[in-house]
């Protein structure tokens, strides 16, 4: 049997599955998918809860050295957003993570992040949009956050910032979506 590929999930609390058993979060849920499709990738699953996009950057060079994924999913930006962390701030650390990927030769899929809406128009609209144009410009696979459809259809826990178990199971399936364009 050919070693498996890996697939490195750098996230935060969404993807450490807070508030749900650690089996029911999303990566597990992609590692099981992978399973059942017969793909050779193991899903490293690096998510921390309450990391920032700084956090990530400074522990990406070194989950590159030890995992040498093929695939990155980006899943970050959503504390940084809750703090009100400045916009460019937030994309330089974005940006330097899909440039050290890149010159590492990995894909990078990246999960978008809404805000609630109580950050103000300006604020969560260009936070969104952030996503958007760095996806764009690095011609990267973007999962889009709906943050709004996600609460309007009961998918969140009470905290109303995470995800419940029928959350994840969506998040799965809009990640799958997407990640099966990358797997080869």
């Amino acid at each position: 049997m050919p070693s498996a590929k890996k697939i490195l999930v750098l996230g935060d609390s969404l993807s450490a599955g807070l508030g749900v058993n650690y089996n029911q979060s999303w990566p597990l849920l992609v590692q099981q998918e992978l399973n059942s499709a017969g793909y050779h990738y193991t899903v490293i699953n690096a998510g921390i809860s309450g990391d920032t996009t700084s956090g990530g950057l400074s522990r990406l060079p070194k989950l590159i050295g030890l995992h040498q994924p093929e695939i990155l999913i980006l899943e970050l930006g959503g504390n940084d957003g809750l703090r009100g962390t400045p916009l460019g701030a937030v994309e330089n650390n974005l940006r330097k993570m899909i440039e050290l990927s890149n010159e590492s030769g990995i894909n990078v899929l990246m999960i978008g992040v809404q805000l609630p809406p109580n950050y103000g128009v300006s604020y969560t609209t260009s936070f969104e949009a952030m996503f958007a144009n760095l996806s764009e410009e690095f011609e990267l696979v973007l999962v889009k956050g709906e943050l709004a459809d996600m609460i309007k259809d009961g998918l969140m826990q009470p905290d109303g910032i995470h995800p419940n178990v029928e959350g994840h199971q969506m998040i799965q399936k809009k990640v799958w979506d997407q990640l099966s364009t990358l797997l080869r």
